[in-house]
């Protein structure tokens, strides 16, 4: 499993990493937002760390790229634990948040909760569509559906938590291309028509929550 720890002091960085490691995980370190992205261009995480407070701007930033890239799990570190501190990361896609100073086992055991409740790495089902955010491929009844790169980044923010309303604003972002070009509001309208067209019978999961977003369906 690739785990991305975005954590500017070294004090705790490397004790943290070398745990991980020991854990079996390759683990990527990044010190600040832009080079958190720049691994995010460069790798496939199943989980990442994020510190709240970063040289360069804030781990929100890092978050939003994360959930933009992939499905990876996101548990993120603070000094900060008021609560409106904890609602906004839960709000910006995290699956989990620490407080420092936090216990590193416990850390670790907490992503592995996060985890096992994601199911990450592992093949998602709904119905006769199988996603395998690994291989990076969905099948359809058994066959290879040919989804768009933008379509694919959708799909996979859409059922990374099912029931859950995404806001039209949050799913522009996911789109959000790699060279940081603008993505119109339309653009998410016509990826969205695509994609339920494709997805056939399956396609009625995503429904849309009238002035607000969308939503996948786990169960029709």
């Amino acid at each position: 499993m690739n785990v991305l720890l975005v954590e500017d002091e070294e004090s705790i960085a490397l004790p943290l990493a070398t745990l991980l490691r020991a854990e079996g995980w390759a683990i990527e370190t990044a010190g600040s937002v832009g080079a958190a992205r720049a691994l995010l261009g460069r790798c496939a995480f199943d989980a990442a760390l994020i510190d709240l407070g970063l040289p360069d701007g804030s781990g929100y930033e890092v978050c939003r790229a994360v959930r933009a890239a992939g499905n990876a799990a996101v548990i993120m570190l603070t000094a900060r634990s008021d609560e409106d501190s904890v609602v906004r990361a839960l709000e910006e896609g995290a699956d989990d948040y620490v407080a420092k100073p936090f216990r590193a086992r416990e850390l670790v055991s907490r992503l592995r909760a996060v985890l096992r409740r994601r199911g990450a790495g592992e093949r998602q089902r709904f119905g006769g569509l199988c996603i395998d955010a690994r291989a990076a491929q969905v099948t359809l009844k058994g066959a290879a559906l040919a989804l768009t790169a933008q379509e694919y980044r959708l799909l996979l923010h859409l059922t990374s938590q099912p029931g859950r309303v995404w806001e039209r604003g949050q799913l522009l972002q996911a789109l959000w291309d790699d060279g940081g070009a603008f993505v119109e509001d339309n653009t998410l309208s016509v990826t969205i028509k695509r994609l339920r067209e494709k997805l056939g019978s399956e396609g009625a999961r995503i429904t849309t929550v009238r002035g607000i977003g969308y939503r996948w369906e786990e169960q029709l």
